[in-house]
Parts: C-alpha cells; sequence; structure tokens
C-alpha cells in the first residue's frame, strides 16, 4: 500500500518537473525577446516600422507641447525674461573681475565695486558719444546735403540716366512735412507710449541690476538651495548640465563682449585714419551690432558706410566698404576661433536658422538671445548624452547583455 503510495506521489511530482523546465525554457525565450519579440510568440496586427513612427511621433508631440508652453509662460512675463536674461550676461562679464577682487576683499564689496565701475564704464562711453555727435552735427549736416548732391549727380551720369533733381527732393521733403503735420496727433500719442517704454526700461535695468548683484554675490548658495529642493536621485544631472550651461552661456557672453570689442576698436581706427565724421559714435554702434550674430556689425558697418557716402565721396565709401570685409574676415577667422575656443560650437548653418527663426518670433530680442539659447541648449544636451549611467544599472546591463548572449542564435 505504501509502495503504492509512493509511486502516486512521484507520478504527481513529474508535471512538477515538467513545468518548470517549461518555465525555464519560457525565460530563456524572454530573455531574447528584446533582439527577437517573436520568439515569446508576440504578434500584432500593426507593422514594426508603424510602431516605431507611431512610438516617436507621440514623444515629439509632447516635447513640441513642452516647447510652446515655455514659449507662452515666458510671453506671460516677458519682461521679467529679459531682466533675468539682462542680469545673467551682467553675471557673465562682471563675475572674472568679482572674482579676482574677492581675494583682497569681501564678496560684496567686490560685487558692489565692479557694479559701479562697470557703470562709470558705460556712462563715460555714452557721454562721449553724445557730445560728439553733439560737436559735430552742425558739420555732418552740411556735408550731408553736399553728398546728397553728389549722389543725384552720379546717378544722373550713370548710364540708367535716372534725373532726379534738387527740386524733385524739395518736393519729397515738402511732402514728408505735410504728413507730419497732418498726423501730429497720432505721433504725439505715439511719442507718449515710447515715453512710458523707456519707463519700461528702466525698470527692466533695474531689476537686471538686483538680480545680478545677488548672482555675482550669493550665485553658487542660490544654486546649491535649488538643487536641495530637487529628489536626490536627479541632483547630479541637474548639477552637471547646470555647469555646462553656464560654461557655455558665460563664455560665449564673454567671447562675444571681447569680439565687439576688438569690432567697435577697428571700425574707430578705420574710420578716423579715413576722416569719416562721428567716427565715435559709429564704432560704438558697431559694437552693440556685434551682439546679433552675422547681421549686427556689417549692418551698423553699412551705416558707416553711407555716412562716408555723403561726406566724403564714393571713393571713400568705397575703401570703408573694403574695411567691412576685412573686419568679418578677421572676426570670423581670428578672433572667434581664438576667444571662444570649444566654448561655442555651432555650425555656421545653425546660427543663420537660429538668428533668423528668432527674428522671425521675436523681433530684435529673439535676434540676439536666440544664439546663446541654442548653444547652451545643444551643449547640455551633448554632455547628458554622453554621461556614464548610474552604477546601480551596470549590473542590470549585464546581466542583460548575458541572457542576450545565452539566447543568441549559434
Amino acid at each position: 500500500m505504501s509502495d503504492q503510495t509512493s509511486s502516486v506521489e512521484q507520478d504527481r511530482a513529474k508535471p512538477s518537473v515538467r513545468h518548470l523546465a517549461g518555465a525555464g525554457s519560457a525565460a530563456k525565450k524572454v530573455a531574447g525577446a528584446r533582439r527577437n519579440p517573436s520568439a515569446v510568440g508576440y504578434e500584432t496586427s500593426s507593422p514594426h516600422w508603424l510602431r516605431v513612427m507611431a512610438g516617436w511621433s507621440w514623444r515629439i508631440l509632447v516635447v513640441v507641447a513642452a516647447i510652446a508652453l515655455v514659449f507662452w509662460a515666458t510671453s506671460r512675463v516677458l519682461l521679467v525674461f529679459i531682466a533675468v536674461f539682462v542680469a545673467l550676461v551682467f553675471t557673465a562679464v562682471l563675475r572674472p573681475l568679482v572674482n579676482v577682487l574677492d581675494r583682497v576683499m569681501p564678496r560684496g564689496l567686490a560685487t558692489a565695486l565692479s557694479i559701479i565701475l562697470a557703470f562709470l564704464s558705460v556712462a563715460g562711453m555714452l557721454t562721449y558719444v553724445g557730445f560728439s555727435v553733439a560737436g559735430q552735427w552742425e558739420r555732418l549736416g552740411e556735408q550731408f546735403n553736399q553728398g546728397v548732391e553728389t549722389i543725384l549727380d552720379l546717378l544722373e551720369s550713370s548710364p540708367l540716366q535716372l534725373s532726379i533733381t534738387n527740386d524733385d527732393v524739395q518736393d519729397w521733403l515738402d511732402t514728408a512735412q505735410e504728413w507730419i503735420a497732418e498726423n501730429s496727433e497720432m505721433l504725439a500719442s505715439q511719442a507718449l507710449s515710447s515715453a512710458g517704454s523707456v519707463g519700461l526700461v528702466f525698470m527692466v535695468l533695474a531689476l537686471a541690476t538686483f538680480c545680478t548683484v545677488f548672482f555675482l554675490a550669493r550665485g553658487q548658495d542660490m544654486w546649491a538651495w535649488f538643487l536641495n529642493q530637487l529628489p536626490m536621485r536627479i541632483r547630479e544631472t541637474w548639477h552637471t548640465g547646470g555647469e555646462v550651461a553656464w560654461y557655455t552661456f558665460s563664455g560665449y557672453t564673454r567671447g562675444t563682449v571681447i569680439i565687439a570689442a576688438a569690432d567697435g576698436v577697428m571700425a574707430v581706427v578705420v574710420l578716423l585714419i579715413l576722416g569719416v565724421p562721428l567716427a565715435a559714435p559709429l564704432a560704438v554702434l558697431v559694437f552693440i551690432g556685434a551682439f546679433i550674430p552675422l547681421i549686427g556689425a556689417p549692418a551698423a558697418m553699412v551705416i558707416a558706410m553711407i555716412v562716408a557716402l555723403a561726406a566724403n565721396g564714393p571713393v571713400n565709401a568705397i575703401i570703408v566698404g573694403l574695411a567691412i570685409a576685412a573686419i568679418g574676415q578677421i572676426e570670423g577667422h581670428l578672433l572667434q576661433p581664438l576667444v571662444m575656443g570649444k566654448q561655442v560650437s555651432l555650425h555656421p548653418v545653425v546660427v543663420a536658422l537660429s538668428v533668423t527663426a528668432g527674428t522671425l518670433v521675436a523681433g530684435i530680442l529673439g535676434a540676439v538671445i536666440a544664439v546663446p539659447l541654442v548653444s547652451v541648449a545643444w551643449a547640455v544636451f551633448s554632455r547628458l548624452r554622453t554621461m556614464d549611467p548610474p552604477s546601480d544599472f551596470e549590473e542590470i546591463d549585464q546581466a542583460v547583455e548575458e541572457a542576450e548572449a545565452e539566447t543568441a542564435p549559434g
């Protein structure tokens, strides 16, 4: 009887052994499913390429929606965004000076002294430009009238024989004066709105200066506080991304300031040698224009070329035009690689598309901020993409690779 019971128990145990063997085979199939989904008998009526495209499509839609949300939120607080951006620019430019002064004085005093020196430098430059314009304005007006007559004579004697007399020019001026008289109320209202815009500019500058003080004095503490509010598992990623973003942005900003100053110095030297009036104000215009990549500095130099044409004639204007080309070559092939190095490495096509898109979206502001934003985004993406995986996942990856090796054919 006991033998029969033992035999029955053995027979009942045999299916369990077979079940375990089947489970082991299924486990191998599951382990190889990542390479070949059909190994576990998975079938679908949709082709593989359609499933892949569907997966990418909804991810792209999510990214586009997130970007649109960021743009919408920024448009609601545009002045705050501009103030913070300007503060970051000030911080990037002044931080090296603050770090040097920090060695011999408290950080707060070094910050205050750096901001005061920067303010005095900008105020002195603007004052010099203002007095230069005021001192040469009458002379420039006379030269401009003579230049206009020279241009009209050139047009009349050209192969096209465009006949434009001084009477025609005077008629155009009279028409313009009549239009101004008829639309004086509209122009007055626009002047009042412009006065309000000037007030907004001062408000933005005040907010930017206020933020700059804290960014320079306690910027690292503020960043550490922000990181401490994040979950522990993502702090390292955010810290790495922030370091790369600031390295790229500060390098681009300081490099742009240095290149703009070099362009301004070369422009004022050329204009002074050629005797072009208002050389200093035009050089300041070149300095400001250099903050708009590709088109800013050349556009400012074209204005200088027009002034040279009106004041000193076509030969002088042609020489200024050649100087524009020479300065552009020096900037593109010598200054940018030397100053910026590898901090900003964008293809010229990407720069052109970024400036164009930024201009279409946000005008001059978009043209100014497009390239630094794209540079920062690309630098952060490139760095995070090449980061080493966390140590917690190394064993998992090794186990998966071993399972795939076991299920590999042959």
